[in-house]
């Protein structure tokens, strides 16, 4: 059995194989443009046996987006199955009273974070948005937030006064030029958003979870915290629990 994991993101699609063990292979990535679907042919093998081949996927980009990649998926693998956010799988149970409204890659997130350790957890993806998420050592969801990534706040700014450029600057605590001051500001309010939830994560718990960082714009934030381990393929990691897991349950 042939079996790949992809996720759907806003921005680009990233994918791997599946070991023999549940873990994943070399990871790949590849931006939403007019040569996707070639690199998808360049790039992921197609397989002997087609029948014995399974496509998982998980999406959070747009229908069409997601028409496209499954499409493609169709005609590479025998089977093609879309990861949902369950109530409860692996050992972790959702705070949303309605978990269809949850999205799917924060639930994964959380599955792959509950097969890391039994600890407890904050969870941080850093994409088009920065989503937080808690979750406590027995598998419990606290809930999350959700708010503007620093690329999006960037773009934002500069859509409303084109004088302030979308890209550029370096952080630093007080800037003395604009570049840096929009650098700092739209970092510094992520990051002042997730040492705000690891604050209120330990009041809640009463201890201080693990921070784990994930997304394209993590590494940026994570130079600038005293803590946190970056995780660059957590949602593919979910994505194998749920493929093992999702669909008996």
């Amino acid at each position: 059995m042939t079996q790949w994991v992809f996720d759907l993101g806003n921005s680009r699609v990233k994918c791997a194989p599946l070991q023999a063990d549940g873990t994943l292979g070399p990871m790949l990535a590849f931006a939403y443009d007019d040569a996707l679907l070639a690199a998808l042919d360049a790039e992921v093998p197609a397989t002997v046996a087609r029948e014995a081949s399974t496509a998982v996927l998980a999406s959070v980009a747009s229908p069409e987006r997601t028409a496209t990649v499954v499409d493609w998926l169709t005609t590479r693998f025998g089977t093609v199955s879309i990861a949902r956010t369950q109530a409860a799988l692996a050992g972790v149970r959702i705070a949303y009273a309605e978990p269809v409204r949850m999205g799917v890659d924060r639930f994964l997130a959380l599955l792959a974070a509950r097969r890391r350790g039994a600890g407890a957890w904050l969870v941080v993806g850093v994409g088009t948005a920065v989503t937080v998420d808690l979750l406590d050592a027995q598998g419990r969801h606290h809930g999350g937030r959700i708010a503007p990534s620093p690329r999006l706040m960037r773009d934002a700014l500069h859509a409303a006064a084109a004088q302030l450029p979308a890209q550029g600057g370096d952080y630093v605590e007080f800037a003395t030029d604009t570049a840096d001051a929009l650098a700092s500001g739209c970092e510094g309010a992520a990051l002042g958003l997730i040492e705000r939830s690891l604050e209120q994560a330990c009041e809640t718990l009463g201890q201080r979870p693990a921070l784990l960082l994930h997304g394209g714009g993590a590494p940026a934030l994570a130079a600038q915290l005293r803590e946190g381990e970056m995780a660059p393929g957590l949602v593919l990691e979910g994505l194998a629990v749920w493929a093992r897991l999702g669909t008996d349950a």
